[in-house]
């Protein structure tokens, strides 16, 4: 009479660690930060009347928060102050990461 034998369990492997990251090494790398005050559509033909001391009418209102991008994206949200002469943004909200999808 032939015995079954059971099957041995396959191993199990760990999953790999990611590297830690060395943010020293990152420090040097430059990236682009821009700011948006909003947007607006405008007609060929409106455009083309637009001279100097011109009104551009966005499409948020005066106090609202502006977007702030790194490289493009989206990180922040801020309000506009002035430092000394220059403007400058104080950031009021970091935005979070959407949950990836597995």
């Amino acid at each position: 009479m032939a015995t079954k034998q059971q099957a041995s369990p396959k191993p199990t492997r760990e999953p790999k660690a990611d590297p830690p990251i060395n943010l020293a090494q990152l420090q040097g790398v430059k990236v682009r930060v821009s700011m948006e005050l909003g947007r607006t559509e405008k007609t060929l033909y409106e455009l083309l009347d637009i001279g100097e001391q011109s009104l551009i009418e966005l499409d948020k209102r005066a106090g609202e928060p502006i977007d702030l991008f790194l490289n493009g994206q989206l990180f922040a949200r801020g309000e506009v102050v002035t430092v000394g002469e220059n403007f400058g943004v104080r950031v009021t909200e970091i935005l979070g990461r959407e949950p990836e999808a597995k």
